[in-house]
């Protein structure tokens, strides 16, 4: 299905062009890595005014590695606050922290928390355990240093957009597995999560900024050492081959309905609601991908307050205890 201007919500079809622009520069290679590269330049370690910002690095499982990792915190006070593992985003092949800064401070100033934010490995660093293991590794390290982050070790919100969304997803069914960590509850916002590439030509979407080609190359570069293996695919690297919903903590999410995560998050909300877990969702008509990010007014505003509405909600019934 080839997404036109006139399938666009109104207050989105102004963006129509630049977003064909850079859907175009997004499927070339040079670009990603000249995007990827100027933006570290420019944003690597910029912190976010008027609350106290702070850099780990935390020693990866297997001792390999350190993770570059981002700690936000509301200034003043000094009693324990819960905390956010937040996500980034990237289509698991690009992306740092200090993109989402902006969400990450309306995040804090809309309920008191602090937010560590990992800048995990990439598919083309390493590919799938990497990344996860990082992020999974961070949740249990913030847990483990609850006293000197000045965090609560009971209570973890984890929260993601896009790429970020399918990672939440990944670490929360494992805490769920193991129950190394209490998750309060979880918000993977349009959540990569489906590795099975549709056959169906509804599903088969030509798209602005993320399509059905480019997740292709996403999940390609993602599980590759799976696929060279022979492997078969675990749900920590795709959630949405996951069968049991059972004891999910509660989900907040919304998605567009013209961009390729539209049917799996649909898929992965119906099952968390058929397990009895409660889950605050939207879908937005006439929306691509992101586009509560790159949007301006209108539909990206009402997805934005539903975003911090249902986070303050959901802080309010099932963090503050």
């Amino acid at each position: 299905m080839k997404v036109t201007k006139e399938m666009l919500d109104p207050t989105l079809q102004g963006t129509y062009g630049a977003m064909t622009v850079l859907t175009w520069l997004g499927k070339r290679a040079w670009f990603r890595r000249l995007s990827d590269w100027s933006g570290r330049k420019i944003h690597q370690g910029q912190d976010i005014a008027g609350h106290d910002c702070d850099e780990k690095e935390v020693l990866s499982r297997d001792g390999s590695y350190r993770i570059r990792t981002r700690v936000y915190r509301p200034k003043g006070g000094e009693d324990k606050l819960p905390v956010m593992l937040y996500i980034h985003g990237g289509g698991y092949v690009m992306g740092y922290p200090e993109m989402w800064n902006e969400t990450i401070q309306r995040f804090i100033e809309t309920r008191a928390c602090v937010v560590i934010a990992p800048d995990y490995r990439k598919a083309g660093v390493k590919p799938f355990p990497a990344g996860f293991d990082d992020c999974y590794d961070v949740l249990l390290w913030a847990r483990d240093n609850a006293d000197q982050l000045g965090i609560r070790s009971d209570r973890f919100i984890i929260a993601g957009h896009s790429a970020g969304g399918g990672l939440t997803a990944a670490v929360t069914l494992k805490a769920r597995d193991t129950q190394d960590v209490d998750i309060a509850f979880q918000m993977p916002i349009y959540p990569m999560i489906d590795d099975q590439q549709p056959a169906d030509p509804e599903r088969c979407i030509d798209s602005l900024v993320w399509d059905t080609e480019m997740n292709a190359f996403g999940w390609a570069c993602y599980l590759e050492e799976l696929h060279r293996s022979g492997a078969e695919i675990p749900a920590y690297a795709a959630p949405a081959r996951n069968q049991d919903y059972q004891d999910f903590p509660p989900t907040i999410t919304f998605v567009g309905d013209l961009e390729p995560f539209y049917w799996e998050t649909c898929n992965y909300v119906e099952a968390l609601r058929q397990a009895g877990i409660d889950v605050a969702f939207e879908e937005y008509k006439g929306c691509y991908h992101g586009f509560d990010i790159l949007g301006q007014g209108g539909i990206a505003d009402e997805a934005k307050e539903f975003t911090f509405n249902q986070y303050a909600d959901f802080y309010d019934r099932y963090v503050t205890l």
